[in-house]
């Protein structure tokens, strides 16, 4: 069974989120951040990543702002992996309102070194960053200098989680083939 874990941007969010750009005089790289996409922060994405193992952790029941290494059982967690976080906070506010973009919990900066000491090259979340947004360009950049991107607004993780029940997973992640942008748009698909 395939799942688009991309989260499909229509016309009018597209229209709406560049008029907010040109209000804002923010550059066109910001439109790379715009619905499911990678936080390059301008390191090249390798085709040898393409297809990857894939592990989704549901914390939409933690409810302390800051998801936590003791929250966790990584054990499983390999080199190479794409590891996944549903907190439920794309399907419960939606994609573009203004709560969606200031409110989410955290991966905390411990969980996140451990993630980048087991190797893995993906790290998705179903939220707008992996911290809040005081953090975000903090955090991104340094996962990606130490060569893992984080992949933000997966949708559909609700229905991987059910149906990958605990098991590994084949992820493919498709970005555009773009370069020198902070962010860029993908598409990724689980097979379960």
């Amino acid at each position: 069974m395939k799942i688009d874990l991309s989260f499909k941007v229509d016309k009018k969010v597209l229209e709406e989120i560049s008029s907010s750009l040109a209000q804002a005089n923010l550059n066109l790289e910001k439109q790379g951040h715009v619905g499911t996409h990678f936080d390059a922060m301008n390191k090249e994405f390798s085709i040898e990543n393409i297809i990857t193992t894939g592990r989704i952790f549901d914390i939409s029941h933690i409810k302390t702002e800051e998801v936590k290494l003791q929250d966790l059982d990584l054990s499983n967690v390999e080199k190479g992996d794409f590891v996944m976080f549903y907190s439920g906070i794309l399907k419960r506010l939606g994609y573009g309102p203004k709560e969606y973009f200031s409110t989410n919990i955290e991966l905390s900066d411990e969980l996140i070194d451990e993630l980048i000491n087991r190797g893995v090259n993906f790290i998705g979340i179903d939220m707008n960053g992996a911290q809040k947004p005081a953090n975000h360009l903090r955090i991104d950049k340094y996962c990606a200098e130490r060569g893992v991107f984080i992949i933000e607004n997966l949708d559909n993780l609700d229905i991987l989680v059910e149906k990958a029940a605990n098991n590994p997973f084949t992820v493919y992640t498709f970005p555009v083939n773009m370069s020198g942008f902070s962010g860029l748009p993908c598409r990724v698909v689980a097979e379960v």
